[in-house]
């Protein structure tokens, strides 16, 4: 269940009715009263705010409640996610302050003409003269949003700028979001390699499947900075850092073990192509229709493409048949699809990543008594697989790096320094991925992508660590 929290700004008649009055009616509303703030004091009216948590479901409740009581005006009320959007979440600062002639002539006109000069001489010197060494765009058409679906481009800003705040404080990156108001594939891609002189790497977010495929290998074959889709590889690079840990924990190696993977879209194809990459030998995709078989013939070109692979399995059935002797389900479809009969049949010691949100795709309270290690996209539950805990990091490397693209080692690289963040001595069934806020995370994900980027030739530069 989703908490929010809100205020109430409300004015009391106190001959009429008393705090205590309101503060039970709240509470018997499903509201839990967190702080009291006098904003007008008064001996016959005052006037408060009331910040108070709630379910989403309850909010309404709580709101009526208040107002059926005899002797408060309810003036306003404020919820303090929408409080924290007012006017946007980011802003542009300068790096230094103009404040005379001198200054002005230094960073604009006539000095800056110099500058100019020198990078038409030497493009390369963008990267030390501009910002481009050190920003992002986040791109999206807003067709895949969070579990909201096609909401379009102005509706995903508050998003994109969420992730924008993401990369700056976690990663010192300086991202901006992009929100573009179409949906055709060929003028995303031109509109993106327009733009592009100005970033140092494009972060593809929220584009629905199949186009996001088209685009991020069409603009990765066409431009010369990383394109990463964060949806499909952030999200697996986070699932390959936890089945790591997870696989330690239930004593299996992954060359070993028989996956289901549910819900070929994205995040699916991204994650059953890294699993592959990691030395998966049994591999179960399925979808809306069943397993996708080895030797079946298939429309979409991801879900062809995975047909053909040897390690995928060619026996067919629903989610409900495959599943039954599976080492480990990965779920990235919808909720509510197992009960907990169904994860039962599964192999001992098994793995469940119910990463549909807001609903998993089992209830946890029915998948762990039968479950060796479970995991969600919530945060409400242990072992949360988020990809926040991928892109600063991957980014801040690519960037340090200058590297030309971010290819399938530079992932796998960072997919296990998420994984060694958790010590052998921390590792628990309960404790498999580390928070997102633990520093370590980006130091490791960045340094282990530096040295895959170099290794693998994709870096146009040495940072001064790795000489």
């Amino acid at each position: 269940m989703a908490y929010n929290s809100i205020i109430l700004r409300l004015e009391l008649s106190l001959n009429k009715v008393n705090f205590g009055e309101v503060a039970s009616t709240i509470t018997k509303a499903g509201g839990d009263i967190t702080s009291i703030d006098i904003i007008r004091p008064g001996q016959e009216v005052t006037v408060r705010d009331v910040t108070v948590n709630v379910a989403d479901t309850d909010e309404t409740k709580v709101v009526e409640a208040i107002k059926a009581l005899d002797g408060i005006r309810l003036i306003n009320v404020s919820d303090r996610t929408f409080l924290a959007h007012l006017g946007g979440k980011i802003s542009v600062q300068p790096t230094l302050p103009i404040k005379n002639r001198d200054d002005l002539s230094i960073v604009y006109t006539p000095g800056v003409a110099r500058v100019c000069t020198a990078i038409h001489e030497d493009p390369q010197k963008a990267y030390s003269l501009t910002i481009k060494r050190n920003t992002v765009a986040v791109v999206t058409d807003g067709t895949a949003v969070l579990g909201l679906g096609d909401i379009g481009p102005h509706a995903a800003a508050p998003v994109m700028e969420g992730k924008a705040m993401l990369f700056k404080q976690l990663a010192g990156v300086d991202a901006f979001p992009i929100c573009l108001d179409t949906q055709d594939t060929e003028e995303i891609i031109r509109t993106i390699k327009t733009i592009s002189p100005i970033f140092g790497g494009i972060n593809l977010e929220d584009i629905s499947s199949p186009r996001c495929f088209e685009i991020e290998t069409r603009l990765t074959e066409e431009l010369d900075i990383p394109i990463f889709h964060d949806d499909q590889h952030g999200t697996a690079i986070v699932v390959i850092a936890g089945l790591l840990n997870a696989l330690k924990v239930v004593g299996k190696r992954m060359d070993q073990v028989r996956i289901v993977v549910n819900g070929i879209g994205a995040a699916g194809v991204s994650i059953c192509k890294m699993l592959l990459a990691a030395g998966v030998k049994r591999l179960v995709p399925v979808d809306r229709d069943g397993a996708i078989i080895r030797g079946g013939e298939y429309s979409h070109p991801m879900w062809a493409w995975l047909a053909e692979q040897p390690q995928v399995e060619a026996t067919p059935g629903g989610l409900r048949d495959v599943i039954s002797g599976a080492d480990v389900f990965i779920g990235v479809s919808r909720g509510g699809l197992l009960s907990g009969s169904d994860v039962q049949k599964m192999a001992p010691n098994s793995i469940v990543f119910a990463m549909a949100n807001p609903v998993p795709e089992i209830d946890p309270k029915e998948a762990l008594p039968h479950v060796r290690v479970f995991a969600t996209g919530r945060s409400d539950y242990p072992n949360q697989i988020n990809n926040v805990l991928v892109f600063p990091g991957i980014f801040r490397g690519a960037l340090d790096c200058r590297a030309r693209r971010i290819n399938e080692p530079m992932k796998l690289a960072a997919a296990r320094a998420i994984a060694s963040v958790v010590s052998e001595s921390e590792l628990n069934d309960q404790y498999i991925i580390p928070s997102i806020f633990n520093e370590q995370v980006v130091v490791k994900v960045r340094n282990a992508v530096v040295e895959a980027a170099i290794l693998t030739g994709v870096s146009r530069r040495i940072p001064p660590d790795f000489r």
